[in-house]
């Protein structure tokens, strides 16, 4: 395991630029063998999941052209329908939890399609009933194979049907538009996920062909349509990467601008920093972080504590979280955080009581932090990441300490994070990797 040694109490200054979003990257690459045209896709994110996604498709059969440095060229005129049935494909799609959204393409592709549970980050319990669900509406069956510990997902032929989802999944709104898209008649998906990312697939897909109506909102129309074409994509910033940069220039009290954010695509990203007492400046597509010396959390219109929530879009990303908490402990006030999607993303905040943050864990889903206003320094500690999100605000936290944290796993930072040290670096930061 390779891991970071970060030297606190660094001031950051300058630009930074956000990676294309991890999220509709995934998707959107999922999306490029629903057809045997070309399609080009720029602003791809250089991170471990996203590459090992594209090498999947690699060996799927798919020929992928590197155009430049985040554009890629996609043409699966041909599947390898053996290696789809090997138990490579299988520890390949274990060992990647994107690889759930290939069922959709190819049910909608060759009828059927082999999955075995993927990994990830270890949040709790992420469920797969919604993408499986969906998927058996339009006609699907599957099996599950104990020796293969794999699913086996068949359709002769798939028909539009209408349906209630019993959660607002992204990743599961994806897979069953991906399916829907060439079925026959019409699919109508209630209580679908409308983030930016859905939104971004629904508009490549119907540039290609297909006829889906209701974007962002959550309930969708698709009428089936027999073959896609090709098209071009370009892949929004990474909202999560904006609210993570946020949060360096917070908690380091430096000065920095974030280049090129999409504001219209945030969401409520930058009111629930300014809930914490975030001054937050918009120049046109820029964002500008001044220095704060010292940053005040709101309350409620009553006087009473507030409390910062995850929901679904367009409500706070859970994925944000995280970094929210970690920026709360040198505010000036107390906030209650409630993680209400994962029930063990809270678990990492163990490190930072240990680091000196003033925080009650009341339970999995939800903590009590008490800010410190900059009147003590959070102390510096070796660390593991369990997850993306909780790995970058250990970062976060490390680089206002004072002294030399390390923070082991960083494998994990690096699937979201592109380069995140060399970035960082570039801005003022100390941070050594150690493969």
């Amino acid at each position: 395991m390779s891991k970071f040694i970060v030297e606190g109490l660094r001031r950051l200054h300058g630009n930074i630029e956000p990676q294309g979003a991890k999220n509709e990257a995934l998707q959107v690459i999922c999306a490029t063998i629903l057809t045997t045209e070309e399609v080009t896709i720029d602003n791809v994110p250089d991170i471990l999941d996203v590459n090992n996604l594209v090498k999947l498709l690699i060996q799927m059969g798919a020929e992928v052209t590197k155009l430049g440095p985040a554009k890629y060229k996609f043409k699966a005129a041909h599947l390898d329908e053996d290696f789809l049935r090997s138990d490579d494909f299988l520890q390949s799609c274990a060992a990647l939890r994107g690889s759930v959204m290939l069922v959709g393409p190819l049910l909608s592709r060759l009828g059927w399609a082999y999955f075995a549970m993927p990994g990830g980050d270890k949040i709790g319990r992420r469920r797969l009933d919604t993408h499986f669900m969906g998927i058996a509406n339009l006609g699907a069956v599957y099996e599950y194979d104990p020796e293969r510990k794999a699913y086996l997902f068949k359709a002769d032929k798939m028909k539009g049907a209408y349906m209630l989802l019993d959660e607002a999944s992204l990743t599961g709104t994806a897979n069953i538009i991906m399916a829907a898209v060439t079925a026959e008649g019409t699919t109508t998906i209630y209580n679908a996920a409308c983030e930016p990312y859905v939104q971004q697939l629904c508009k490549m897909l119907n540039s290609m062909g297909a006829r889906i109506s209701g974007i962002a909102s959550n309930l969708l129309t698709i009428e089936g349509v027999r073959t896609l074409q090709g098209t071009s994509l370009r892949i929004l910033p990474d909202m999560i990467e904006v609210g993570s940069f946020i949060g360096f220039a917070a908690m380091t009290n430096s000065e920095l601008t974030i280049k090129n954010v999409s504001w219209e695509n945030l969401g409520i990203i930058p009111a629930s920093f300014h809930r914490l007492g975030i001054s937050i400046e918009k120049r046109g597509d820029d964002m500008y972080i001044p220095r704060q010396e010292h940053y005040e959390i709101d309350t409620f219109m009553d006087g009473s504590i507030l409390t910062i929530a995850d929901a679904i879009w367009p409500g706070l990303t859970p994925d944000l979280l995280s970094v929210l908490l970690v920026v709360a402990t040198q505010a000036k006030g107390s906030v209650l955080i409630h993680q209400k999607m994962f029930e063990s993303r809270l678990f990492f905040v163990d490190n930072l009581i240990d680091m000196g943050a003033q925080i009650i864990l009341c339970d999995p889903h939800r903590a009590v932090v008490i800010g410190l206003d900059r009147r003590l320094c959070l102390r510096a500690k070796n660390m593991t990441s369990p997850d993306i999100r909780a790995g970058v605000a250990m970062l976060i936290a490390a680089m206002s300490a004072d002294g030399i944290s390390c923070i082991d796993h960083i494998e994990q930072i690096d699937r979201g994070y592109s380069k995140i040290d060399e970035r960082l670096n570039a801005l003022g930061a100390k941070i050594t990797r150690i493969e």
